[in-house]
């Protein structure tokens, strides 16, 4: 019998009734901002899509004129729920959402699950929600496509770029980093934190981002690394701020598009 993740922030994060779920991000697609040619990879928040929809929205747009040359999709996020060493896999078949079930690539976990950083840790996928938000986006944009979900602990960002190397394949694969910006500073703060952020990221720097900046920078530096390595560029394709979309500019929460190409 297959084993299924289900959804653990449906209703939550985003809406859990198909038809609704399916217009929302069609309308965060069609309202998108920035444009790149051919993105091997990009960078998309993974807040409730009230606050950070637009802006994942101008990421996974960027996906859609080769949307028909993918069928696989490796996704890296930070753990929020759990501490542990490495980067955890999950032994389900499929991960779950109110559009569908995505099944998991199982071929290229095997592949990967050798490595010392490696580890089979279900418990950070249960209720993790950095993967989860990601996985309607790809859903509406690829239809059908395979998934490697990968939750990120306490890793290097070498240990990172290992793994991404391992995976990273032709043009059937997509490489999506999850990741917020700053978070609940006063909307100029945020602003000029997350301008530094972002230079660091253009400039494959990933040295240059400190915890405060990203909670997912170990898989951006894991990410920027094997950008370098295979000479690639990164555009920033949209940064705004829950003080932009849906909240106070008291305290704000700051969101990057990105397309490594």
């Amino acid at each position: 019998m297959d084993t299924i993740r289900i959804p653990a922030v449906a209703g939550l994060f985003y809406p859990d009734e198909r038809d609704e779920l399916a217009s929302t991000v069609g309308s965060f697609l069609l309202d998108a901002v920035g444009s790149v040619t051919a993105p091997k990879a990009i960078i998309a928040p993974h807040a409730g899509y009230q606050y950070s929809g637009p802006i994942a929205g101008s990421a996974f747009a960027s996906v859609k004129p080769i949307a028909d040359r993918i069928n696989r999709v490796v996704l890296l996020g930070p753990s929020h729920r759990i501490a542990f060493t490495g980067l955890a896999v999950s032994s389900a078949d499929a991960f779950q959402t109110p559009l569908g079930a995505i099944p998991l690539d199982r071929a290229a976990i095997d592949q990967v699950l050798p490595m010392e950083q490696v580890i089979e840790l279900n418990q950070a996928h249960t209720l993790e929600h950095s993967l989860e938000v990601e996985l309607p986006f790809l859903q509406v944009v690829l239809g059908k496509f395979t998934l490697v979900p990968l939750v990120v602990g306490d890793a290097s960002f070498q240990e990172v770029a290992e793994v991404i190397d391992a995976l990273w394949d032709g043009d059937e694969t997509l490489i999506v980093v999850s990741s917020d910006l700053s978070h609940y500073l006063e909307y100029r703060q945020a602003q000029a934190l997350d301008a530094k952020t972002r230079r660091a990221i253009e400039t494959l720097q990933p040295e240059a981002i400190k915890p405060e900046q990203a909670c997912g920078r170990i898989p951006i530096g894991g990410l920027l690394l094997s950008a370098r390595k295979h000479g690639r560029h990164v555009t920033t394709l949209d940064m705004r701020s829950s003080g932009d979309t849906a909240g106070s500019k008291h305290k704000v929460v700051g969101y990057g598009a990105y397309a490594v190409h």
